[in-house]
């Protein structure tokens, strides 16, 4: 299974939109400093996620999301989740 998923930095006010195939390991590593594009928002709140069969479905979406640029997209996702 595979994953797209929405993260939330309060301390920058800022999304970051993502793809994995572990929520789990893939949050934590952006927690630690791992990745260079959230390394300065720490601590991030996982806010959303999708599941997907396939990477490639999964980074169509990701892809998605982005190609929206649009925080209002973001907050009415986060907005109806239902984990």
């Amino acid at each position: 299974m595979y994953y797209v998923y929405i993260l939330y930095s309060r301390s920058r006010d800022r999304f970051y939109t993502g793809q994995t195939d572990d929520v789990g390991d893939r949050f934590i590593r952006h927690n630690q400093g791992r990745s260079k594009a959230t390394k300065s928002g720490r601590p991030w709140l996982l806010a959303y996620a999708e599941s997907y069969p396939t990477r490639s479905e999964a980074m169509r979406r990701e892809k998605e999301i982005k190609g929206k640029k649009s925080r209002e997209y973001i907050i009415e996702l986060i907005k109806n989740y239902e984990p």
